[in-house]
């Protein structure tokens, strides 16, 4: 017996105009879902997509970003919180202003976007999707300010998922490197080398859906994903 699955619905997705980002809206319209994009720059986004510049470390344009949505689309199914940087240095290296940009991004404009959607999500028992990291299993040098976003996102998840049971799904993900241009403008000892192994975004924004299209009342808590070989595995 075919076990039932949920559409996929009206989708927010944070940072949704490159990278990991760029491959959940397409893979959320190519299921027939509606894909909804906010991201400082939205020129790269398909024609005919909802997309929104914005911030997301201006907490109040965030939130209304999010509010504003949700009143043109008429509620929404999911949220899907891509939006990530990094600037890797040494701790004693990198500016007081980088560091806490990063936190910013990838902590508090989640928490932001997730605030200000749960009463749209509430209302259609939807799903937050968060996007931490293996480094949020495991921190590395010259990453604290990334590994403690990430671990801070991971440790958001488990506390909204515990606050929210049954009220909304929460999932977080874990993904190891991808193929994206998240590496782009580093100097090359923060760059992967020629045979790193990295995987296609396209793979994880297939894990997203998966949980996104679990039927009511069965939840995928976390998933991991990462080459067979990922040296950042613990």
């Amino acid at each position: 017996m075919p076990v039932p699955t949920t559409p996929i619905g009206r989708v927010l997705v944070t940072g949704g105009a490159s990278g990991l980002g760029a491959a959940v809206v397409a893979a959320v319209a190519e299921a027939g879902g509606t894909p909804i994009v906010l991201d400082l720059r939205v020129d790269a986004v398909p024609e005919g997509t909802d997309a929104v510049a914005v911030d997301v470390t201006d907490t109040e344009a965030t939130e209304r970003a999010v509010r504003e949505a949700a009143e043109r689309h008429g509620g929404l199914d999911a949220v899907v919180t891509a939006a990530g940087i990094d600037t890797p240095a040494p701790i004693g290296a990198i500016s007081s202003g980088d560091w806490e940009r990063i936190v910013g991004v990838n902590l508090l404009g989640t928490a932001a976007v997730v605030r200000a959607a749960l009463p749209a999500l509430e209302a259609t028992h939807g799903r937050v999707v968060t996007i931490s990291s293996s480094l949020a299993l495991r921190g590395v040098g010259d990453g604290t300010a990334y590994s403690a976003s990430k671990f801070g996102v991971r440790g958001f998840s488990q506390a909204l998922a515990a606050e929210t049971a049954g009220r909304i799904g929460v999932t977080n993900i874990i993904p190891a490197g991808m193929r994206t241009a998240f590496f782009e403008g580093r100097t090359e000892q923060y760059k992967p080398g020629p045979d790193a192994q990295l995987i296609e975004p396209e793979y994880v924004a297939n894990s997203i859906l998966f949980a996104l299209s679990q039927p009511a009342g069965c939840e995928i808590r976390e998933m991991s994903i990462m080459p067979a070989t990922e040296p950042s595995w613990p």
